[in-house]
């Protein structure tokens, strides 16, 4: 990796705090502690600002989702009439010394405009009955003071970035430079809510002008906003579940290699599917062999991969505009269940096409736990492991000590999506067309449980699949994959060739 020029000058602010600002400062650049050039010579300041071609781009392409991020702009504006509406994208967050994570925008800035750079700022200022909608942003490296290729975030460094004018092209917003922001919302009048939690600076722009209680209205909205999926969500949920098919279809293949390494074998494999065909992960992939299938999110991955143990592979691929998909399968990892672990399989499966069946519109949203729950609680009192009756076992909730977690959760650009939204809304609301979530019930057995018997301890089991709802019922968006045991084994042998 190479090391940046002048990424700190504590002697001409203009390069490292503001660095496309006029150069007002005579003294020489100064690099970094150790570095290895004592400085730039005028000479060369002067021979790097010529000689460049022109790349403006004429005439970008506007985003695919355009439409659907202006009807979404809409929804806002009329929901808070007459209020200055503040959504940042957030900043860069710092991993270790001068290395910086792989930026992400917030879900509301991204859901609102298409954009997910950095710094970014959307807002919504009244006008009349609407709003006026600014993209705010950082303009291209300047090349006249030299942070095109002396700053550790300018082009040379980190790649190109859209001019002003590309980007109102590109996502149908006025563009404005994001660094005259915060002095404008200073001065601001009126009353003006934000989305906390993303960028420092902007929000102590606002400091006397908002109220945690308004913001969090603003917040809640936005992601009731998001618990039904436009066509265009809907689409990229299913690229997302596709992609994640093939990542899946890749481990299989790969199992003997993981055999000789460990799980960490299984992670890169599905990593590389993300990367190549998506953004990323959606999220930390669950790669767990053995006993470790019974820690719910097991993500360290250091763990081995073993002939006879079954393989709780908990992944989804996020498409380049940021929905995920979030599947889970139970493979045996030499291509059979025992029978043991069979049992235990068809009982989860059981569960899910229970949950499944229950998924329709006019639904309640609990309905899919409750009827998931019920098939879990009744193989469990059949198998001697708790005493029943059954309405017994769900009224205490007794199953639980194996069943541990809910039996699914809203889906789009969060795994676990529209989480801030009102509970009436959400856990207590009614499922409608549009909606996609999750249903993956899941049996675990610790290892060290003595309630059960020994060879119940340490198998773990969970099936998960994204499930739409429509107007008739739902569709399995990952129905791709499949599900019964049987099925499984087939699956396995066939890609194992």
């Amino acid at each position: 990796m190479a090391e940046e020029l002048t990424p700190e000058n504590p002697e001409n602010p203009e390069i490292s705090e503001n660095p496309e600002a006029p150069e007002e400062s005579e003294e020489p650049i100064k690099q970094r502690k150790n570095g290895l050039y004592p400085g730039v010579s005028d000479e060369l300041a002067e021979n790097m600002k010529s000689g460049w071609a022109d790349t403006e781009l004429r005439d970008p392409e506007p985003i695919a989702q355009a439409a659907e991020t202006a009807a979404r702009r809409a929804a806002l504006s009329a929901r808070f009439p007459g209020e200055r509406l503040v959504v940042p994208a957030g900043n860069l967050k710092t991993r270790s010394n001068d290395t910086e994570y792989s930026f992400r925008a917030s879900v509301e800035y991204a859901y609102l405009t298409g954009n997910q750079t950095e710094d970014g700022v959307l807002v919504l200022e009244p006008k009349g009955d609407g709003h006026t909608a600014t993209i705010y942003l950082l303009p291209r490296s300047d090349r006249e003071n030299g942070e095109f290729w002396l700053d550790g975030q300018g082009e040379l460094w980190v790649g190109r970035r859209h001019s002003l004018t590309e980007a109102e092209k590109r996502y149908g917003i006025p563009a404005s430079d994001v660094r005259e922001l915060a002095d404008s919302l200073r001065e601001a009048t009126g009353p003006v809510r934000v989305v906390r939690g993303y960028d420092a600076g902007i929000e102590a722009a606002l400091t006397d002008k908002v109220t945690a209680e308004r913001d969090e209205e603003l917040r809640v909205f936005l992601s009731e906003a998001r618990l039904v999926k436009d066509e265009f969500e809907i689409g990229e949920l299913q690229k997302a579940v596709d992609s994640t098919v093939r990542g899946f279809e890749d481990v299989v293949k790969v199992l003997d290699k993981a055999e000789a390494t460990s799980e960490r074998y299984i992670e890169g494999t599905f990593f590389l599917r993300a990367r190549v065909e998506g953004n990323d992960v959606g999220y930390g992939s669950i790669c767990a062999a053995g006993p470790h299938a019974c820690t719910l999110h097991w993500v360290r991955n250091d763990g081995p991969v073993r002939s006879g143990d079954l393989l709780l592979l908990d992944a989804g691929v996020e498409t380049h505009t940021y929905y995920t998909a979030d599947v889970t399968r139970t493979l045996p990892i030499n291509g059979r269940y025992s029978e043991l672990q069979k049992k235990i399989y068809d009982a989860v499966y059981d569960a899910q096409e229970a949950g499944i069946a229950a998924v329709r519109p006019g639904a309640k949203y609990r309905d899919f736990h409750d009827a998931s729950q019920r098939v879990l609680a009744e193989r469990l009192v059949e198998w001697g492991l708790v005493e029943g009756p059954v309405e017994r076992v769900l009224e205490l909730g007794l199953q639980r000590r194996w069943t541990l977690h809910g039996t699914g959760h809203m889906l789009g650009m969060d795994v676990h999506d529209c989480a801030a939204a009102r509970v009436e809304s959400y856990v207590d609301g009614t499922l409608e067309p549009g909606m996609v979530l999750t249903v993956e019930p899941g049996l675990y057995f610790q290892a060290d449980d003595l309630t059960v018997p020994e060879e119940y301890r340490g198998i773990g089991v969970r099936i998960e699949d994204d499930i739409l709802v429509t107007a008739d019922g739902n569709r399995n968006l990952s129905a791709g994959l499949p599900r019964r045991s049987d099925e499984v084994e087939e699956w396995m042998a066939a890609l194992k060739g």
